[in-house]
């Protein structure tokens, strides 16, 4: 039990390290310090915190919508992650990285663990909204997309700036690989809307049932712009 306690914060220090001297974090990366330990930390402590976030957004519904949206939001950042992980590191190896499999994955590691600890901090927001205005479903949901956004522009300005540190030392195609890592973050994003909406619901309309997936159908776009409309009153 107490080995237990002992790695649970073990995995913890990592993170706090990560926030505190990102810099020396990712140079530490670079020299392949402890990748593996690295990784499975940044992943427990993740996974923690989205899975926290996802419980507090799913009870705007139900227990069992909590206990899906606890599942399902580290799922779904670990599964876009591993969808799109591919493309980057093979793509930065053919023109010109020298840096491994592991070496990338901890970098990306990194960004999803500023994202579910910036997710973390909005916690009390969310649960502040939740309780004040329990039937305002449309706005509750806005709100949402709102700091899933804010958070993953923060997350992913990290991964830019932790790739471009990982690229320092490989001069060949390095130009070619910023290119590369810009439009690999749209793809990153279009994949993550895509996947976020096919693993929906997240939070649970009021007037239905427990769902744990609903029907593909639709898009993301139309459905905020639908809550928009709503909210405003054209509906």
């Amino acid at each position: 039990m107490l080995q237990k306690k002992t790695n649970n914060i073990q995995h913890f220090t990592v993170l706090l390290s990560l926030l505190r001297d990102r810099q020396n974090f990712l140079e530490e990366i670079k020299q392949s310090i402890r990748l593996q330990s690295k990784a499975t930390s940044l992943f427990v402590s993740s996974s923690l915190f989205f899975a926290i976030y996802g419980a507090i957004i799913g009870s705007s519904h139900s227990f069992a919508q909590a206990l899906s949206g606890a599942i399902k939001l580290p799922a779904f950042y670990l599964l876009t992650l591993i969808i799109c992980f591919p493309t980057l590191f093979f793509f930065n190896v053919l023109f010109g990285s020298r840096s491994s499999v592991q070496q990338h994955f901890v970098v990306l590691m990194t960004a999803i663990s500023v994202i579910s600890v910036l997710l973390f901090s909005f916690a009390p927001v969310t649960l502040f909204f939740l309780i004040t205005a329990p039937k305002a479903y449309q706005f509750f949901k806005l709100l949402n997309v709102a700091i899933f956004g804010i958070t993953g522009f923060f997350g992913v300005k990290f991964l830019y700036e932790g790739m471009q540190l990982l690229s320092e030392l490989d001069e060949v195609g390095k130009k070619t690989r910023t290119t590369i890592l810009r439009s690999w973050l749209l793809l990153y994003g279009f994949i993550g809307m895509q996947l976020g909406w096919f693993l929906r619901p997240f939070f649970g309309s009021p007037d239905t049932k427990f769902e744990m997936f609903r029907a593909v159908q639709g898009n993301f776009y139309l459905d905020i712009i639908s809550a928009i409309s709503e909210i405003l009153g054209y509906r």
